[in-house]
Order: structure tokens, then C-alpha cells, then sequence
């Protein structure tokens, strides 16, 4: 079935709850790249280093890595409803803090707090989105993913927009639009089953154990440094105005969100999801590289044309961490995620110090050396990763309640 036909249980066709989820989940996910096209004008604003303001995202994924470990345990035990109304509302209040900020450090701070909040809604949204969706699950999965894409795309230009006139206003904009959300789910979101079996919060880690889960963890963590320093680095590299910034970065959502939707699903059926994988991950690294070595015009072309592959990589990389191992979907993303955001934290800590220690052009070899580890990996590992890769069939519901299908 088309999940795009008019029909009862399509895209198009869907509870005012699940509209509400997914529409909440657009603004978390602009949430991550909403800086990008301000960051120089954040250095300039709070008198700041690059190294400094790069922290925003560091103090954002470092708190997420962690609260991974326990955003089941939580959703486990008060329900998916209010999961998300309690993520909701700690990125309200801390991104509106953040708009208030007077020096980087409470800046950093507030991110901090954002990423939790963050943290407790993302984990949690596509198992109450699935769970209210009409007609099945294919649908709303995809609608979870366009809502992805569309969120990291339109980041960037809300960042821009706002930020023209002040740092400071895309987060009071960001608060708004989340209290907005806040109030759709309260109102259209009746409280969700708890599942059966409560999470702990070690189940994680526990889950990691398993040879084929831990690979694609390990893949995604080399991945992810790349995907990072991309998203936090290139903002000074480029060096332009908060709207040319912000049309790059939507520009390098846009293609995100098509190839990680629309192409990455056909790739995979033809080639397979290792060799797609694999494949995505050498030509991101020839893209990086070519990122920081060209001129500014070569530099803006392959920002753009790294959300192509970025689009790819995180589609294949979650179907093989929600299908690779017998643990249950949510534990399994769990750990998963614990590690790679680990990645997101780091890489734009490391950029700015590597750039001091060097020149601006060796972060992008180091980002370029990370993806192809990420596809050594693969490679490597490719028969504990075999199980979920070789078929690609619908994976329908199993305790956990949520279905995942790999089209």
C-alpha cells in the first residue's frame, strides 16, 4: 500500500494525536540545528571563541548520551503521554533561559537542560506516534521520519530568520513553538498504555552485549563524529551571514530529509543495507574532505551535498539498531544511542581545538578518517550485522508495541 494514498491509514489520513506528536517532534528536531546559522553571531554577541560557542552542542549531546539510559525506565513506568509533556516542558523552560543567557557559560547550561528535555520527547514520540497511528505502522513511521527531516531542515532557516535581528531570538522562538506543541498534546493525546515489562536503567548497556548491536553502535559513533563536525564546524568555516548560513543548512536539510526518506529505502532493496551503508559512508568522507580542502564555493556545494549521505547513513543506521538484536526496540535504541551521541558531543569540542592546534583544514581529514572507520566497521563486522541487513521485510509488533518496517 502507498502509504501516501488518500486512503484510511495513510500519511495524509491520521489522528489529531498523531498530528499533534509528529508536529511537536518538527520543532525537537529543529531544536539540533537551530544554532548552526548563528553561531558566529553567538561568539560575537557574548564575546566567545568558536571553541566555546561549539560547546552547544557538546553540553546538548553529552546530557542526551546519558539521559538514553534512562528515558526508558522513565516512559516505562509514567506512561508515553507524560514522557513527552515532561520533555516538552523542560525545553521550554531552558530554551527560553537560554535566550536569556549573559555569558556563554549559562548558555552552555541551558543547553545542557534542552538536551534532556529533548532527550525524553525523541525517545519517546515515534512509539506514541505508532501506537496512535490509523492503519498501521508503515505510515506513521515514515510520518516520524519526514517530521526528522523536515525539522533539521527548517532549523537552520527559523535560526536564520530569527537571528538576523538578535542570537537571542530563535530560542524565545523555539520556547514558543514548543509550549504550542505542549498544549496540542495535552489536549489531543489521551494517555498512553504502559508497557508490561518496566525498563531498567542498566537494560541499555546490557543490550550493547550483543555483538551485532554493539557493531552498529560502533559504526555510528565514527559516523557520528563526521555527521558533527559537518553541523558545528562548517558554520565558521563557511564565515557568512545568518541567511546565506541558514539557506545552506536548509538547502543540506532538504536533501536530508529526501534521500533519507524517498532514496535510502529504493538503495537499500536493490543493494542491500550494508553495502548502501558502507558505500554512503567513503563518499561522505571523499565529500568532507573535499569540504575543507576546496575553495568557499566547493566548501558550500559539499555542506549541501553531505545531507544527501548524512540522509542515507541514518536511516540504514536505525533500522539496523532496532533490528539487529532480540532486545526489545526502545532498550535497543537506547543503548545505541548512548553511544553515538557521545560522538555528537565530542566532535565539536575536538574541531575547534584541532583547528588551534593545526589549521582549519584538519578537521575535515580527521571527520573524512572517522566515516571511513565507520565503514571499516561495516566491513569488518558485516556477519554480526547480517541478521537485520540481509532482509528487509516488514518487522511487525513485538512486546514492546512498537513495529518497525524497513520497506
Amino acid at each position: 500500500m502507498d502509504p501516501f494514498d488518500a486512503g484510511a491509514g495513510s500519511i495524509l489520513r491520521q489522528p489529531k494525536a498523531v498530528w499533534a506528536t509528529a508536529g511537536a517532534s518538527v520543532v525537537a528536531f529543529m531544536g539540533i540545528g537551530l544554532v548552526d546559522p548563528i553561531l558566529p553571531s553567538i561568539a560575537q554577541g557574548l564575546d566567545a571563541t568558536a571553541g566555546q560557542v561549539s560547546l552547544l552542542f557538546t553540553s546538548y549531546f553529552l546530557i542526551t548520551a546519558f539521559a538514553m539510559l534512562v528515558t526508558g525506565f522513565v516512559s516505562s513506568r509514567i506512561g508515553g503521554r507524560r514522557t513527552l509533556l515532561a520533555g516538552l516542558a523542560l525545553v521550554v523552560v531552558f530554551a527560553g533561559l537560554a535566550g536569556t543567557s549573559g555569558s556563554v557559560g549559562e548558555l552552555v547550561g541551558f543547553r545542557a537542560g534542552w538536551g534532556l528535555g529533548n532527550a525524553l520527547f525523541v525517545s519517546t514520540a515515534l512509539a506514541v506516534i505508532v501506537g496512535a497511528a490509523a492503519g498501521g505502522s508503515a505510515a506513521a513511521i515514515l510520518l516520524y521520519e519526514s517530521a526528522l527531516g523536515l525539522g533539521m531542515a527548517c532549523g537552520p532557516l527559523l535560526g536564520a530568520l530569527l537571528g538576523d535581528a538578535s542570537w537571542r531570538y530563535p530560542f524565545f522562538g523555539t520556547a514558543f513553538l514548543m509550549a504550542i506543541g505542549f498544549l496540542c498534546i495535552t489536549v489531543f493525546l489521551k494517555d498512553q498504555p504502559k508497557p508490561a515489562r518496566k525498563i531498567s536503567v542498566l537494560d541499555p548497556i546490557r543490550a550493547l552485549g550483543h555483538g551485532g548491536l554493539a557493531s552498529a553502535a560502533a559504526s555510528a559513533f565514527f559516523y557520528n563524529y563526521t555527521f558533527f563536525t559537518v553541523l558545528a564546524f562548517t558554520p565558521f568555516v563557511l564565515n557568512m551571514t545568518p541567511y546565506k548560513s541558514g539557506a545552506v543548512f536548509f538547502a543540506w536539510g532538504v536533501l536530508l530529509a529526501v534521500f533519507s526518506v524517498l532514496v535510502a529505502p529504493r538503495l537499500q532493496k536493490r543493494f542491500g543495507s550494508l553495502k548502501v551503508l558502507g558505500g554512503s559512508l567513503v563518499l561522505l568522507a571523499v565529500d568532507v574532505l573535499a569540504l575543507g580542502y576546496g575553495d568557499h564555493t566547493t566548501a558550500i556545494g559539499c555542506t549541501i551535498l553531505s545531507g544527501a549521505f548524512i540522509g542515507v547513513n541514518n536511516t540504514v543506521y536505525t533500522e539496523l539498531a532496532l533490528g539487529v538484536s532480540d532486545a526489545p526496540r526502545p532498550v535497543a535504541s537506547a543503548g545505541y544511542n548512548f553511544v553515538r551521541w557521545f560522538a555528537a558531543a565530542a566532535a565539536p569540542y575536538f574541531a575547534p581545538k584541532i583547528e588551534e592546534w593545526t589549521d582549519i583544514h584538519v578537521p575535515f581529514a580527521v571527520a573524512a578518517v572517522t566515516a571511513l572507520l565507520g565503514a571499516v566497521v561495516v566491513v569488518v563486522r558485516r556477519e554480526a550485522l547480517t541478521h537485520e541487513a540481509e532482509e528487509l521485510e516488514p518487522r511487525h509488533a513485538t512486546e514492546d508495541g512498537v513495529a518497525v518496517f524497513a520497506d
